[in-house]
């Protein structure tokens, strides 16, 4: 290479630089496996599509014959799971990820399916996808980064795809009803007066008896608040109904894991199962409710809840439902653990927002022993260390607050710190995930499926990557 280099503009330098010539074409063909470094997480998303089970996917489309022919289902995995796995959800930063990512070039094999095919994809597939969870988790079983020695669980909001501004309570939806109702009336006598001079004043084209735009868009919200206002009511009588039944000795459907059900779709009510003043209703996502975030402000949200191992932060349960109290989760989660595993953790533990006697009790019946706070502690302050016996006779609260401040149970309360709560910073500052993409309970549950699948590849991908342990 000639050591002197011309510009453009006349100016020459003398170094000697490394070849650089950004348009010049191959003279043979590229190998996509040396355009990454080795061990690069889009490699390991590849070879790990390749052991999961797609079955029920394939199925798909044996029964559809029409049309030209889809993108390969292993292409479309693996550029979500390894989009989620990165902080990439949306099917259009995907889409531009193909033409602009090496890493998603590489996946994509060259092809750039379009941003509506893998949203479509999503959709259509969202329950198999979120049967990957389990796959995955059954792999970091195999590669020992699951010990259920200890457990923690915990829950976080994440905000719904949708405005808390769109949210209205019942008692103002009755009020807006029966004020749209009167306008619309008046717009409606007034349309009545006006049709005969409308006669004249329309020209040829028009049949002077459309809609004015007000009253259009009147008629339009009475008929959301109507519909919204009815879905409230709707929920709240089978909320009654259900509760019934299960004081008649029956049980609720929607199970998590293990049988006992994950609270959803709970409408404050009344014994006549009329919603409360309060009770509200999403126009945008009406499975989403307005929460309480960590920060102390309302937002319009999901509560995602999982249970975390202590061994390497890999989640062995997970679920999203929309009702805030965590205290109501603790039970269906630890039985998914154990299902999920094949058997219970030895111990698990919790803050005191899923302090109850039942959860205590649940747990023990389970063979698994509880560490769940009694009470709020100040930040970083945490539980007095004391050596005390733990007496056989006592209340269910008093014998854990004793737990708690034994020298054994005080040092395995305070793990939970560092077992849980780093995953949801990974998942909600490292990776960015803290809006849900898609709306509906049943979506955000797919959804969710997906990042908790993703934060387990990548907790895989770190064991599988690391150089091994000397003897």
């Amino acid at each position: 290479m000639d050591s002197t280099i011309a510009g453009t503009h006349g100016w020459c330098v003398s170094k000697t630089f490394q070849p650089y010539t950004p348009r010049q074409a191959y003279l043979l063909p590229p190998s996509p496996s040396e355009w990454l470094r080795e061990g690069h997480l889009a490699y390991f998303i590849l070879d790990v599509v390749q052991e999961l089970d797609l079955s029920r996917i394939y199925r798909h489309y044996e029964r559809e014959l029409r049309g030209k022919p889809p993108y390969d289902p292993r292409l479309m995995v693996a550029l979500l799971l390894y989009g989620y796995c990165t902080g990439v959800s949306s099917s259009r930063q995907i889409e531009r990820r193909t033409y602009e990512d090496v890493a998603f070039h590489v996946l994509a094999g060259g092809t750039h399916p379009d941003h509506v095919s893998i949203s479509e994809f999503r959709r259509v597939h969202l329950d198999a996808l979120g049967g990957l969870f389990l796959q995955v988790l059954k792999l970091c079983q195999k590669a020992g980064l699951v010990k259920l020695g200890h457990v923690s669980l915990d829950g976080t909001k994440v905000k719904a795809n949708a405005s808390k501004h769109k949210a209205m309570s019942y008692s103002r939806m009755k009020e807006q009803e029966e004020a749209l109702a009167r306008r619309v009336a008046e717009l409606l006598a007034k349309a009545k007066e006006a049709d005969a001079r409308e006669d004249a004043e329309h020209g040829p084209d028009k049949r002077g008896d459309e809609l004015p735009e007000e009253l259009s868009r009147a008629q339009s919200r009475l008929e959301r608040i109507r519909q919204a206002k009815a879905e409230l009511e709707a929920e709240a009588k089978a909320a009654r109904d259900a509760k019934k039944k299960d004081g008649e000795g029956g049980s609720s459907s929607g199970a998590g894991g293990g049988g006992t059900p994950l609270p959803s779709h709970r409408i404050p009510s009344d014994d006549e199962g009329t919603p409360t003043p309060k009770a509200q209703r999403n126009f945008t996502d009406s499975d989403s409710r307005i929460m309480v975030s960590a920060d102390g402000g309302f937002v319009q949200a999901y509560n995602a809840q999982v249970v975390v191992d202590d061994e390497s932060q890999v989640i062995v349960a997970q679920a999203v439902t929309n009702q805030p109290p965590d205290v109501e989760h603790a039970v269906p989660m630890l039985e998914q653990a154990r299902d999920n595993c094949g058997q219970p953790p030895d111990k698990a533990s919790m803050d005191a927002g899923y302090f109850s006697e039942e959860n205590v009790l649940g747990a023990l019946a389970m063979r698994v022993e509880p560490y769940i706070a009694t009470g709020r502690t100040k930040h970083g302050a945490g539980l007095p260390v004391k050596r005390c016996a733990l007496p056989s006779a006592m209340l269910v609260k008093d014998w854990m607050r004793a737990r708690l401040e034994s020298e054994e149970g005080a040092a395995i309360y305070r793990r939970r710190k560092a077992i849980v709560e780093p995953v949801f910073g990974q998942i909600k500052h490292a990776r960015g995930f803290r809006t849900f993409g898609l709306r509906t309970l049943r979506n955000v549950r797919g959804e969710f499926s997906l990042v908790a699948t993703a934060h387990n590849l990548r907790k895989l991908h770190r064991r599988r990557s690391a150089p091994p342990t000397p003897a």
